[in-house]
């Protein structure tokens, strides 16, 4: 007796089956749309058809032998992979040498190993445990040959030095130019480090990927994807790319500390990328881990539980200093008060408050107006902040460097990096920012390891993968806030690594004015996110809810400070209408 019929279409599993039968599988199968329908549909991953083949041992169903076979295949796959795991786990598992130039170490490669059962592997170890050694070993074997690794366009030098300490008997190719061209020498090719047979090793950034993307998913085996909270964004080219990439290679690995940066919703683009499809859909995905309500920066509703999933299915790995026993001097942050020039923040009022007007207006029909108005309103107010508290921040600069200390300082906007520059000028600053071309960050770097600059203007956002400051600096200011705590970690992480010998003091310059109130408060909820998963055996102490109205705290409180009320007039005044009136 059958109680039904399976089919297969290449990426899903359609069971027919009666009423009742339809309605236990749902059950078993909660990510299946739950409305009613006569075939349902349930993508052949290998979790979920192991667990389609348990099923139909209580109710068996129709299906060809071909289909029944892949059933098969794919069962007997998710069951040698989780006993492959746990061979892993309980160290009954022999873990390859992986034979680089300098030894890797021995957790670096039991994550090169699990990449292998597995597949796909989002690395979160803690900054500075040497993720990017992690990411060479599968290099070490041939069949893994050619590796595409793909960097932030703020890390061009990274790679390429650490693959000359590593792996010097490797072939690597640095893709210089955005449109394709031949990777083998042909005749008059001017390119140098091109030969006769294909690289081993291709680094190319994320936004030359953009135009790679098909060449190089005809030839990679395995691909790293460098920093990749930058996969954390769905729907532009970039990830397109990388998505079409990463679903061709045989290997995937994400290296980052700071797997989002925000919302812990991104966590469902970064994992989809490097283990395709682990997750289910997005809508199951959303419906299953999510909090409803939050539009389109959906929480997770148990942070720790959706990490110790992840775990347990060999989808993240992450280990702590603590665990592979490699803890550094301490690290302290420090929020410190500082005064903010009023005249600054006075300069905006009058088109803040329109700005905040046009948030808090309980109008439904000017959405667009208002998702407008709230981006203005960050990028205005966040610039006056941080063009207020500059030389403040500058002075408070000043009394660490005169006490003996390089400094990294962090900052976002030109004109606050030019007040910083012309008020530190005598300690001879140094910019790496997202304006210096690739030549002239490492000379900056260099100038500031030399010890010729003692002071380094560092955009928040080029922080993440620089090595090599941990020997010369341990302070960090934040002169300016980002709104995601993950940015931070990534700073401060540039010094609190591998080869600190020192405290790491980083200090939060925080005004009472502007943006810094509502952007501290919102780092709460933003950090919970991610700490939950990474590290679901921490409880933290702190749970702030602001993050999801953010910038209609910061028209209200906009308002509040200036003493308006929220008007709501029937048809309000165009916005831009209201900026020029103020």
């Amino acid at each position: 007796m059958t109680f039904g019929a399976v089919d297969f279409n290449g990426r899903s599993w359609f069971v027919s089956c009666e009423p009742q039968v339809r309605s236990r599988l749902k059950r078993v199968f909660p990510r299946m749309a739950q409305h009613a329908a006569d075939t349902q549909q349930l993508l052949a991953s290998a979790e979920n058809s192991r667990e389609l083949l348990w099923f139909l041992q209580r109710y068996p169903m129709d299906m060809a032998a071909d289909v029944r076979a892949k059933l098969e295949a794919l069962a007997a796959e998710h069951v040698q992979m989780e006993t492959s795991l746990a061979d892993l786990v309980a160290g009954r598992l022999a873990i390859p040498p992986f034979e680089l130039a300098k030894p890797a170490r021995e957790y670096q490669r039991v994550a090169a190993t699990q990449l292998e059962i597995r597949g796909g592997l989002l690395l979160a170890d803690d900054l500075g445990l040497g993720k990017t050694v992690t990411g060479m070993c599968p290099m070490a074997i041939p069949a893994n040959l050619p590796a595409v690794v793909v960097y932030p366009a703020a890390l061009p030098n990274h790679w390429p030095e650490k693959m000359a300490e590593f792996a010097p008997n490797l072939r690597v190719h640095h893709i210089r130019a955005g449109k394709p061209y031949p990777l083998t020498r042909q005749p008059r090719q001017r390119i140098k480090d091109l030969w006769d047979t294909l690289p081993d090793v291709i680094l190319v950034s994320y936004h030359k990927l953009r135009g790679w993307a098909e060449v190089l998913g005809e030839i990679a085996q395995y691909v790293v994807f460098e920093e990749c909270q930058q996969l954390r964004n769905p729907g532009s080219d970039i990830y397109r790319a990388c998505q079409y990439l990463a679903a061709r290679a045989r290997l995937r690995m994400g290296l980052t500390a700071t797997p989002i940066y925000n919302y812990g919703g991104e966590f469902y683009h970064v994992v989809n990328v490097l283990l395709p499809d682990s997750l289910g859909d997005y809508d199951e995905f959303i419906r299953e881990w999510c909090v409803s309500g939050f539009g389109d920066k959906p929480k997770l509703d148990d942070a720790e539980l959706f990490g110790s999933y992840l775990r347990r299915e060999g989808i993240m790995l992450r280990r702590t200093r603590k665990e592979v026993g490699r803890e550094l001097p301490a690290l302290s942050k420090i929020p410190h008060e500082i005064e903010a020039d009023a005249k600054v923040l006075e300069s905006i009022t009058g088109n803040a408050v329109a700005l905040a007007r046009t948030i808090m207006a309980k109008n439904e029909s000017y959405r667009g107006e208002k998702m407008q108005a709230a981006g203005e309103l960050d990028l205005l107010v966040r610039h006056a902040t941080g063009v207020a508290k500059a030389p403040y921040v500058a002075e408070f600069v000043k009394l660490l460097v005169e006490s003996g200390e390089q400094v990294m300082l962090f900052g976002w906007h030109r004109d606050v990096y030019q007040i910083w520059a012309e008020k530190l000028a005598e300690y001879n600053p140094c910019m790496y920012t997202g304006s210096e071309s690739a030549a002239q960050k490492q000379a900056a770097k260099e100038a500031f390891i030399r010890g010729d600059s003692r002071v380094m203007l560092i955009s928040l956002r080029a922080g993440a993968g620089i090595d090599g400051l941990q020997h010369v600096c341990s302070t960090v200011v934040f002169g300016e806030l980002d709104w995601s705590p993950g940015v931070h970690e990534q700073c401060t992480g540039r010094v609190h690594r591998d080869g600190q010998q020192n405290p790491v003091m980083a200090y939060f310059l925080i005004s009472d004015e502007g943006s810094d109130p509502i952007v501290s408060d919102v780092l709460g909820v933003k950090r919970e996110q991610i700490e939950g998963v990474r590290n679901p055996q921490d409880n933290l102490l702190e749970r702030l809810d602001t993050g999801g109205n953010k910038l209609r705290d910061l028209a209200a409180k906009f308002l509040k400070d200036n003493n308006v009320a929220v008007a709501d007039p029937a048809e309000p005044t165009p916005l831009r209408e209201q900026m020029e009136l103020a």
